[in-house]
């Protein structure tokens, strides 16, 4: 049996971030699917996993990673090498600050939206259309003269950000504005190990 074990929800774009970074650093692992409307994150046994209750948490042996951006962060560091997440500072700080594009604009934008058509949850669309645009607008900037987000080849800042942005329509976001942006998505999907998002793990 792996000794990985990745506590997640199929519909969850954070969680979809760690399925790919998994499959394309070619690691088995044991998929824990977790229920939230059914309340099982919030239960004593999964609460010690993760005490803020939400997925996805990664179990690799004796030790215990929750928060998406966290998970990215360890699995480059652990299994993969500096073309994932570079060791200098430079390099890291750059991709830092596509993570943060991608729990901030990302989001509140294209993640709430996507929230609001499929699950009814309660935001308001037409701001979460706006919040979404000025991350779109800077990840256009930046592809229309580069092929990848924050270093000369891809890292997890393109995992980070590619699972809410591919997912947009789903919350009636068009990114026919971006075209950087598309051709992007189709960038990442050519990687080695991309699964899309209902691949099951091994």
């Amino acid at each position: 049996m792996s000794r990985l074990k990745l506590y997640d929800l199929d519909r969850s774009g954070n969680c979809y971030k760690m399925r790919l970074l998994l499959a394309m650093l070619g690691l088995s692992y044991q998929r824990m699917p977790t229920d939230i409307l059914a309340g099982e994150t919030l239960t004593p046994a999964f609460k010690r996993l993760n005490p803020r209750g939400q997925v996805p948490v990664l179990v690799d042996d004796e030790v215990v990673i929750w928060d998406s951006m966290a998970i990215l962060v360890y699995l480059a560091r652990r299994y993969g090498d500096a073309n994932w997440l570079p060791d200098d500072p430079l390099g890291e700080a750059r991709v830092m600050q596509w993570l943060a594009v991608s729990e901030n604009e990302l989001l509140y934008g294209l993640a709430r939206a996507r929230a609001k058509i499929l699950f009814d949850r309660p935001y308001d669309l037409e701001q979460c259309h706006q919040d979404a645009r000025p991350g779109l607008q800077v990840m256009e900037e930046r592809l229309a003269d580069n092929p990848w987000l924050a270093v000369d080849r891809y890292s997890i800042a393109d995992i980070a950000c590619y699972p809410y942005v591919s997912l947009a329509g789903e919350g009636n976001f068009s990114l026919q504005p971006y075209p950087a942006v598309m051709t992007w998505l189709q960038r990442v999907e050519e990687i080695d190990g991309w699964v899309p998002m209902a691949a099951n793990a091994e």
